[in-house]
């Protein structure tokens, strides 16, 4: 209708955009939603409704973030062009009932699905995979209460031909691996919790009737992400016995993640015996256990490697030198690497080493020449000191990698080594720790415009150097190395900080203002910069980056005050693209007028603030929903009772659900005993993304699963 409407308008000025070419056009329309394109658009006028079922657009539906689509919709969308989806992504779509999935089955020519987060039962999986005899790729969950032995002949036999099989376990099961006999790429997602919601302890045993063995014969890519938990390990060791017993010969990629501790046993020491001997891998990543201490890397032989991640492990920079860069050879392939919590990993060795020693430079060099067309690199949670020798700083070898897209570096890293030693600390740690008169300490001034940036001359540090090289940078992460989430995963909320390293003391507003160089950054993370005085620096990336779409900010400054508020709410006026947003932040107070200024965010989607003794306005928040349309996902832990948080939280559900059929809200207090049990009902797609805080650079390999 708006198209039509303006019609009258574009033809008195000359342009008219119905007189665009049709490859014009359909390129225009690949941006608008296909349950817009078919449901909506095409019904303007004849000429649309044409190009709105052109292939082009209807090969490939994608719902996965769509959060305005409900079963009818979707009913009328499967109606309507079923026959042309060969691809179809539901991924997270949490809100639609289970009885939505039977109108998949109109897609008969579907090659791909991903129904992850999605609920579907045992025979109602059965029944539409029935009826998909050309599927290829599926993604589906596995919750409590499925039964294979339901899946019927039709539905086993399409499984058969199935080759790429991504799966999430909330239960302890095969799922229907076993029925996937020409399986070329698995990826199993564990996140089965320890105790049931009565309390009482699960068993990592699978269901009676799941004895069935996997067929991993043609394996390809064999992937394995791991929540924590004990019961997670038992049953993703069931799924690697049969590969202990046979390596796949055409395996080119093994990646197993797991948190925490995940001991290696003499199944797995086999299975990794037998790679080394009869394949050669593209893709590593293992538990840290499994690397440290052994010669596995020595032996494991490489093709044309695209991806590697050895997160957390005691990987010297030695042996990362010596046994995967192997001196420079053959490591043009690789685009993605993850060296998070590798502390030692830009070291000749690590036997006497301290973590907060001083990084060899030359291991760096060697690493940037020898992978020159790394497109995401994560160096997170670790200090990576660099010397005094100029030209040497961790910054300035960085910024020879041009083809760049994501970095992920902790806080201590950026800092000059001379202006870190020259300057004086941060007023906060000059109080005094005597008794006696109390001394006013002043706060620095900080100019709020680039121009005022530039005459302090902060474009002669390394970082704005660093910046100003990788101008196509989109995902940034700059966290301190010993920062930690209020909110881990299964445990209690954790209540008290480690404190900030010494040398990203004097990290602050001039090193965030160096930020808003990148004109083409989509998202941005920011955690436990201590330095961070008024926030001037988030101002300037609010008018220089107009394409970010994530922002996640966590422990800057003192924790006593949110000192950068007033720098935050004038940044928020100007993020048009903002979709999501995490603030953490003790003592943050969500009052009318930070929610006024997030108001100007008219794209954003998803809220997430945790603050410990933090507090919030009701009459604020009720307004900020009713304002912002879009906003489906609002998840507050504060300091806040119990009662308030609840009655927030049902006023929120009851005047927009309606409206808003992906509507998630969570308020609950930080501290609250049953927090954990608040947290196990977030869909996944929102745990993961946005709600737990941590380092994405470089977690998966690129283009794992589309």
């Amino acid at each position: 209708q708006e198209i039509v409407s303006g019609e009258s308008e574009e033809e008195s000025s000359g342009v008219n955009l119905m007189e665009f070419s049709d490859e014009i056009l359909l390129h225009i329309l690949s941006y608008v939603p296909c349950t817009d394109l078919v449901l909506n658009v095409r019904r303007t006028c004849r000429k649309l409704a044409t190009l709105c079922l052109d292939k082009s657009l209807t090969h490939t539906v994608l719902l996965q973030k769509d959060y305005k689509v409900n079963k009818d919709k979707v009913k009328q969308l499967m109606r309507d062009i079923g026959k042309e989806i060969y691809q179809l992504n539901m991924a997270g779509c949490y809100w639609l009932p289970s009885s939505t999935i039977d109108h998949v089955t109109r897609c008969k020519n579907l090659v791909k699905l991903n129904l992850s987060g999605c609920h579907v039962t045992s025979l109602r999986l059965s029944k539409m995979l029935s009826t998909l005899q050309h599927l290829r790729s599926l993604a589906i969950d596995v919750n409590p209460g499925f039964d294979a032995s339901q899946l019927s002949s039709e539905c086993k036999a399409t499984l058969s031909r199935v080759s790429e099989l991504k799966q999430t376990l909330y239960t302890p099961s095969y799922g229907v691996v076993p029925c996937c006999t020409s399986l070329e790429k698995l990826l199993l997602y564990f996140e089965i919790l320890d105790r049931s919601r009565e309390g009482f302890m699960l068993s990592g045993q699978l269901m009676v009737g799941e004895s069935n063995v996997p067929h991993y014969q043609n394996l390809r890519v064999f992937y394995a992400r791991l929540a924590p938990g004990y019961v997670n390990q038992e049953v993703v060791r069931l799924y690697l016995a049969v590969l202990s017993d046979r390596t796949p010969e055409n395996l080119h990629a093994f990646l197993i993640s797991a948190p925490g501790s995940f001991a290696e046993t003499g199944a797995t020491k086999n299975l990794l015996d037998s790679m080394a001997r009869n394949v050669r891998l593209d893709a590593l990543q293992l538990p840290k256990a499994w690397i440290n201490g052994s010669g596995l890397l020595q032996h494991l032989k490489f093709n044309n490697p695209f991806y590697f991640s050895f997160s957390r492990c005691t990987l010297s920079g030695g042996h990362l030198i010596q046994r995967v860069i192997n001196g420079g050879k053959d490591l043009k392939s690789l685009t993605s690497l993850n060296l998070s919590g590798c502390v030692h990993c830009l070291a000749p060795e690590s036997l006497f080493r301290k973590a907060e020693d001083d990084i060899d430079s030359s291991i760096l060099e060697s690493l940037v020449v020898s992978c020159c067309n790394l497109r995401h690199l994560n160096l997170s949670a670790a200090h990576h000191h660099s010397s005094e020798s100029i030209g040497n700083h961790l910054c300035q070898l960085l910024s020879r990698l041009k083809h760049l897209l994501s970095l992920a570096l902790p806080v201590c890293s950026i800092t000059d080594v001379a202006a870190n030693v020259e300057k004086p600390p941060a007023a906060s740690n000059l109080v005094p720790q005597t008794f006696g008169r109390k001394v006013r300490i002043g706060i620095q001034t900080y100019p709020r415009n680039l121009a005022d940036q530039a005459s302090q001359k902060i474009e002669s540090s390394v970082f704005w150097a660093l910046m100003g090289s990788l101008r196509f940078l989109e995902t940034l992460e700059i966290i301190g190395s010993s920062f930690s989430s209020a909110m881990p995963r299964n445990e209690p909320a954790i209540r008290n900080s480690l404190p900030p390293c010494v040398r990203a003391q004097s990290v602050g507003d001039s090193e965030v203002a160096a930020i808003s160089q990148l004109t083409y950054l989509q998202s941005l993370t920011l955690a436990q910069l201590p330095n961070i005085l008024t926030g001037s620096g988030l101002i300037n990336i609010g008018l220089q980056c107009q394409h970010l779409q994530t922002l996640s900010l966590a422990n800057l400054g003192m924790m006593g005050k949110v000192a950068y508020m007033s720098a935050l709410m004038d940044m928020l006026k100007h993020c048009k693209c903002l979709r999501d947003l995490r603030l953490e932040q003790p003592y943050f107070c969500a009052g009318a007028q930070f929610f006024q200024a997030l108001s100007h965010c008219s794209s954003l989607q998803r809220l997430c603030i945790v603050s410990r003794s933090g507090t919030l306005q009701s009459d604020a928040v009720m307004s900020f929903m009713a304002n912002c349309l879009e906003v489906i996902m609002c998840h507050m832990f504060m300091g806040e009772s119990l009662t308030v948080c609840k009655n927030l939280q049902q006023s929120i559900v009851r005047s927009f659900q309606a409206d808003r059929p992906a509507l998630n809200v969570v308020i609950f207090p930080l501290l609250h005993e049953d927090l954990t049990e608040v947290i196990r009902d977030v869909p996944m797609r929102h745990l993961d993304e946005i709600t737990l805080f941590k380092s994405r650079v470089a977690e998966e390999p690129p283009n794992l699963w589309w």
